[in-house]
């Protein structure tokens, strides 16, 4: 039997907690077998969080015995990781064992070093500060997990559903990830990464910077087919000085920051109306559906319609 050790420290998130031992400890093989031996244990006889002190009933010494090491998030992120966990995870490496971290738990394996080098995710709003901390980890905001066979890491909540259903089907095959899949009343696959959950907020000018007006007037006038010679007649400047200065004081392109802008007021429309994909393009500025659909999938990371259908206000007079 595959044995499974879920490490909760101190400031443990709840849900990351809970997930693999719901997804792995409920998951059966066509013959009724239970694959999976769930323990959860700890470097201290209690762990201490926000609403409820845990007894694991295991220590350290359980994670030497698991075939898989989950690591839940912890809530904060600046905890030092304790020396005796990260000693025992890197041997727990070099036994070959496989270790998975869920949401935050990225920042307790990247503290091993064992992801140096390599790419890995965690929640979008906590990939900053990992990559501050580890400037030696790829991060990817933008994907529900990462799998370099022996190393996984998730995006935050849900995403840790996804990765436990990920495991269930490296190690058992689709059918018995998807039976685990419908027990958690998840998709076995989820379309997009956590771009799709990002709020993309445009890049600021500086308060005073000259461009304030020129970004006002932008997003006025998104929907209107402008070009950078449009924008640049605009706020009274040559194409070449318009560039220079939105790379100084904005960080990106006026025809980047046009693009961002016109996706988010697509976002807002799919959100809140019934509107054909077509008919949005045409609203906020796109000339080609086309290109729209491009251009959303690459800031979103999913498609106009999975974005709708994942995020639609329901209708109230359907309600009831």
């Amino acid at each position: 039997m595959h044995t499974i050790a879920v490490l909760a420290l101190d400031g443990v998130v709840a849900f990351d907690l809970a997930t693999p031992l719901e997804v792995f400890s409920r998951t059966r093989l066509p013959d009724g077998r239970t694959p999976y031996r769930v323990r959860v244990c700890g470097p201290a006889p209690t762990i201490e969080s926000a609403a409820f002190t845990l007894a694991p009933r295991h220590g350290l010494d359980a994670l030497a015995e698991a075939d898989t090491i989950v690591l839940p998030g912890c809530a904060d992120l600046s905890a030092p990781v304790p020396a005796e966990v990260v000693e025992a995870l890197r041997a727990a490496a070099a036994r070959g064992t496989r270790i998975a971290s869920i949401c935050s738990g990225a920042f307790v394996l990247a503290a091993t070093g064992l992801l140096d080098g390599k790419r890995a995710t965690t929640h979008w709003l906590a990939a900053p500060a990992l990559a501050a901390a580890h400037p030696r980890i790829e991060v990817d905001p933008d994907v529900l997990y990462v799998d370099h066979g022996q190393f996984l890491t998730s995006a935050g909540a849900a995403a840790g559903l996804d990765l436990c259903l990920h495991l269930v089907r490296r190690d058992h095959g689709s059918a018995v990830a998807a039976d685990s899949a419908r027990l958690s009343v998840m998709p076995l696959e989820r379309e997009g990464g956590q771009a799709q959950f990002i709020v993309h907020e445009q890049p600021p000018a500086p308060r005073g910077s000259a461009l304030e007006p020129l970004l006002s007037w932008l997003e006025d006038n998104a929907s209107r087919e402008l070009t950078l010679e449009d924008i640049a007649a605009q706020a009274r400047m040559s194409t070449r000085t318009l560039n220079r200065r939105f790379r100084e004081q904005v960080g990106t392109s006026p025809l980047q920051w046009l693009h961002r802008a016109r996706v988010r007021q697509a976002q807002y429309l799919l959100e809140v109306t019934g509107h054909s994909v077509d008919r949005i393009a045409g609203q906020v500025g796109f000339g080609s559906v086309t290109a729209f659909r491009e251009r959303f999938k690459r800031v979103v990371g999913t498609s106009p319609q999975a974005y709708r259908t994942a995020f639609r206000a329901p209708d109230p007079a359907a309600v009831g």
